[in-house]
């Protein structure tokens, strides 16, 4: 769980940060911050990491021992017979090339597109080790893709609070330009936020269909995945609220240059730790049997 939780994490920074660069390149001029390209580095090596960790482990657990989780040909038979070995190989292949993207390209559009295309891919491997992918029949292939689409629009959404944290807690009080620049990206993340929150809600609905059948709606609370997922559904809220008030609030203050970075900053920290904690909550439910299955 744990595990799967801080492949979660890093993948909110491979795929989140560099889309967050795109969309929001013209507010540093063209100039990418100096901390993206590391940060984004750093994340990409950890997922790779992270991946061959979990697939290792998954290596083991299938074997039955633990000490077969390095053995060449439990590892081979793991990655080319299980869709699950799979997808750790994909996921720990793209990291290993963003790596080697980020240690070869200069900061710019070109290093951005491609680290968010690797993104990409990273993202959908989530979605093929879990409830998505093990779905049979006719509605396969909808519930798989309403399941990458909403680890896609998650891990964008907690990248740019991710970044949105990181540009605050910079020393830019007294700086009107960085202010400026602040409000600038808080501003224009709203149409990418609002189609983030449209496809997580849509795509929610999607998998709930799926995953929560129609007569144990109200009693989700009597099975620890109901237990999680109504977790899951307050952070999620909570989420909102606080966007609210970066998009309502905070925005047109710094606009007016009537400063407010405590409270900012206050507020992005929090919206950054409930979007982790939803990432961890969502580790957990993998390894758990959705209501529809009991």
């Amino acid at each position: 769980m744990g595990l799967r939780a801080a492949q979660y994490a890093a993948a909110s920074v491979v795929l989140g940060l560099p889309a967050f660069m795109l969309y929001s390149g013209a507010v540093f001029g063209g100039q990418a911050p100096g901390w993206a390209r590391p940060v984004v580095g750093g994340g990409a090596a950890a997922l790779l990491l992270l991946s061959a960790a979990a697939l290792a482990l998954q290596t083991g657990m299938m074997a039955g021992a633990l000490d077969q989780a390095l053995n060449p040909e439990a590892l081979g038979f793991v990655i080319g017979g299980t869709s699950l070995g799979a997808a750790y190989a994909v996921r720990a292949g793209a990291s290993l090339l963003l790596v080697l993207t980020v240690l070869v390209l200069r900061p710019g559009r070109g290093l951005w597109s491609v680290a968010a295309v690797l993104g990409l891919i990273v993202a959908a491997s989530f979605a093929w080790t879990g409830h998505g992918a093990a779905t049979e029949g006719a509605g396969r292939w909808v519930h798989l893709t309403a399941d990458i689409l909403h680890v896609v629009a998650a891990l964008i959404w907690i990248g740019a609070v991710f970044a949105f944290a990181v540009l605050a807690t910079r020393r830019i009080e007294e700086d009107a330009a960085s202010q400026a620049a602040l409000a600038t990206a808080l501003g224009g993340f709203a149409r990418v936020g609002t189609l983030c929150v449209t496809a997580l809600l849509v795509t929610g609905l999607i998998n709930s269909v799926f995953l929560v059948s129609v007569e144990q709606v109200f009693s989700l609370g009597a099975t620890p995945y109901g237990r999680l997922l109504a977790a899951k559904l307050a952070a999620f809220v909570a989420m909102l609220g606080l966007a609210a008030l970066h998009r309502f609030r905070s925005t047109p203050a710094l606009e007016r240059g009537e400063g407010g970075m405590a409270g900012l900053r206050l507020s992005l920290g929090a919206e950054l730790v409930l979007g982790l904690l939803i990432l961890a909550l969502v580790g957990a439910m993998g390894m758990l049997a959705p209501p529809a299955s009991l």
